[in-house]
């Protein structure tokens, strides 16, 4: 075998030898470099570099998936011959369908100019040097950083073969900064998708210092106002607040394996389950959010999933109406039409499964300053401290970090001490009455599920997101 992909190619071949109706081989190679500080020290670093293949095997409508990390033909064979005796060996009473044949070929990548590979150490010890400089003041923070490049080759027994080509620059931290108001912290994710370019482009130093300053300025001046609980308010949140709530409010219950209860013992289930898809009402008519991983210099960016499926954008809620989960192959089938691109996986022993990437409430038609002159009393939430959801993403609370009072259609420069945001997921969508025309994606992250746990990166974002008649669930 010349290099990992004649070994994924051969891994279809025996498969298909053995009798399976169906093989995938997924060869994924790896080079991560990690750098921990604490308070401006180093802590740890090093490089971590993989590779293996990952192997999915359909035998009589049961599926084995099994995985090998040295690159060698004796172990591809027995590694095949393994997942396809788990499926042999099983007995589903639903048996699984992949629905019609994909047969794809390409070559994808992310847009790149200075390869992360040809970036040196102290390259990146001194952007990190930059970064600590952003945190004087604060009380204690760490930060993380993993330049992060990524191939990955997928071939099946359809004919399907797909390369594709990632650079992440994974970029952390976490603050906590104390003033005469108390203490407040701060997880902040910086992660760009590109290369080491991006993190000028993005104006990543810039961008953390200005966070830095802000999260200090909530500690020193927010202001507990209990007055504001008296009676319903409205509220506006920023882009990353917006995000946050278009991940998990709605794109966390689209997906088809959740609808349908395979997440149930792992990640949770889905209040979708209960409702129509095309005709249930969740929210007002100001309410699209949709799902798009073909968005460049995104953390979800994919032209392909990891299925060999041609990736696009889905809507999946048009309107205030259910219109589009997000389904993988299998699980296309299950609901009466195809794969829309969502299965992902977080390394070469993972299986593909249904998964976000970048999820936002599409714009509006409004301009920010039309959104709070048309507010009594309110709150603006910018960005917040903490999030909690249950396992049917139905009940949601939502915390701020940064957040101000507006009186009068005037947005003061009076800070509200974390503001709690805690209502329904249907009752959340259906008080939102406007939304900005800017659509911006301030909430990277790292989003996880099943078991074992799979953490893929994604964005989230919108624009600027007005609520009407909103409780406050706490002040301070």
């Amino acid at each position: 075998m010349k290099n990992g992909k004649d070994l994924a190619e051969y891994c279809v071949e025996f498969g298909q030898k053995l009798g399976a109706q169906y093989v995938e081989a997924r060869l994924v190679k790896e080079n991560s470099q990690g750098f921990v500080y604490r308070n401006g020290e180093p802590v740890s670093g090093g490089t971590s570099p993989s590779s293996g293949i990952g192997v999915r095997i359909l035998v009589g409508g049961n599926m084995g998936f099994a995985s090998f990390d040295r690159l060698e033909r004796d172990l591809a064979e027995t590694t095949v011959t393994t997942a396809y005796r788990m499926a042999k060996n099983a007995r589903r009473k639903d048996p699984i369908d992949l629905g019609d044949p994909v047969s794809n070929e390409a070559t994808w990548s992310a847009e790149v100019k200075q390869k992360l590979t040809d970036v040196d150490i102290d390259t990146i010890m001194a952007f990190i040097d930059d970064l600590n400089k952003q945190m004087v003041g604060l009380a204690s923070y760490t930060i993380l950083m993993n330049p992060t490049v990524i191939e990955k080759y997928i071939v099946t027994s359809e004919g399907t073969k797909i390369t594709g080509h990632m650079s992440y620059i994974n970029n952390f931290t976490m603050m906590t900064a104390v003033g005469t108001g108390g203490s407040e912290q701060r997880m902040l994710d910086l992660t760009q998708l590109g290369g080491w370019e991006r993190l000028e482009e993005a104006k990543v130093v810039e961008f953390l210092g200005s966070e830095v300053e802000r999260l200090k300025k909530a500690a020193d001046s927010a202001e507990k106002l209990d007055y504001l609980m008296d009676g319903p308010i409205d509220m506006i949140v920023g882009p990353e607040v917006a995000g946050i709530i278009a991940h998990e409010n709605v794109g966390h219950p689209s997906e088809g394996d959740r609808i349908m209860g395979r997440e149930g013992a792992q990640a949770g289930e889905s209040f979708w389950r209960d409702l129509k898809i095309g005709e249930s009402r969740v929210g007002s008519d100001s309410v699209s959010v949709s799902e798009d991983p073909t968005i460049p210099f995104t953390g979800g960016f994919y032209l392909f999933d990891d299925e060999g499926v041609k990736a696009r954008k889905r809507v999946l809620i048009k309107d205030g109406i259910l219109n589009e989960p997000l389904l993988n192959r299998e699980f296309g089938v299950k609901f009466g039409t195809c794969s829309n691109g969502s299965a992902r996986s977080s390394g070469f022993d993972r299986e593909p499964i249904i998964r976000m990437a970048n999820t936002y409430f599409e714009p509006g038609d409004f301009e920010f300053e039309e959104l709070v002159e048309d507010v009594k009393m309110g709150v603006f939430m910018r960005s917040f401290t903490e999030w909690n959801i249950d396992d049917r993403r139905f009940q949601s609370k939502y915390t701020g970090s940064e957040a101000y009072l507006i009186k009068d259609g005037e947005l003061t420069e009076t800070m509200v001490r974390r503001p709690i945001l805690e209502t329904t997921s249907v009752g959340l969508l259906s008080s939102v009455d406007a939304v900005s025309k800017n659509l911006r994606f301030d909430f990277p992250g790292t989003c996880g599920k099943s078991d074992p746990m799979q953490g893929v990166p994604v964005y989230a974002g919108g624009g600027d997101v007005r609520f009407r008649g909103i409780r406050l669930g706490g002040v301070g």
